[in-house]
């Protein structure tokens, strides 16, 4: 079976490959290793092999690995944040992936001032409004949009989804493609750039690259299967 450092070579090879059907420069998309229940012993395989970039699940995860691992590590949430958890990542994540509501992402606003931050922020659309996700609507984020440039704290930088799983990543295709029309909606709406596109993971994050993206989540691809009952 493939270590860690040929499993990344593997994806790295996958992510130019793609970005070249798509006519787009391999360092147009960066690979964030989602880490989520990964030891560290086994993130810093991952650092050994250049990867740098990691994403996590949950903000208890992320407080407590961080400050194990070097400087060099940096550290996205990708899950969904809770208010009271705010004031704990902010100092921690390099973005946060899933601002889900107005509510959360003025209260990120809030204790960013507080603490003298900017923080990077990506806004998750619920393209599917699966009740099981979170995220704003294709319509509310139109709406919404306004009174989220207003917070003067956040970089808003794009957009971020998760479609519905479907094995084939073909499947994927058609909301990899909503996204990417949805961003470039709202960047005429708001008048500001939104450069990131978080989209794709190890089953579907070729397919994303040839519709935009600009990073793709990876998990399993890289670290394997996770075990059963784990996040």
């Amino acid at each position: 079976m493939p270590d860690i450092a040929e499993r990344l070579q593997i994806i790295r090879h996958r992510i130019a490959s793609a970005a070249a059907r798509a006519a787009r420069p391999a360092d147009s998309v960066r690979l964030l290793a989602v880490s989520k229940t990964q030891p560290v012993e086994v993130i810093r395989e991952a650092l050994d092999a250049q990867q740098f970039l990691f994403g996590e699940n949950k903000v208890q995860e992320l407080i407590a690995k961080a400050p194990q691992l070097p400087s060099k590590a940096r550290w996205h949430l990708i899950g969904p944040l809770q208010s009271n958890k705010v004031r704990k990542v902010l100092p921690v994540a390099d973005m946060i992936h899933a601002v889900e509501s107005l509510d959360i992402a003025r209260d990120i606003n809030r204790i960013a001032a507080e603490l003298g931050l900017h923080p990077k922020v990506c806004i998750e659309i619920n393209l599917a409004a699966e009740s099981s996700k979170h995220g704003f609507g294709p319509a509310a984020i139109r709406s919404q949009l306004e009174p989220l440039y207003e917070l003067d704290r956040l970089y808003i930088q794009g957009l971020m989804c998760i479609p519905p799983f479907d094995p084939s990543p073909e499947k994927s295709r058609a909301y990899f493609v909503t996204l990417r029309q949805l961003r470039d909606e709202l960047e005429n709406l708001g008048g500001a750039p939104l450069p990131e596109l978080s989209m794709g993971m190890s089953h579907d994050f070729e397919v994303a690259i040839e519709e935009g993206a600009t990073i793709v989540r990876v998990g399993s691809a890289i670290f394997g299967e996770r075990k059963k009952g784990e996040a």
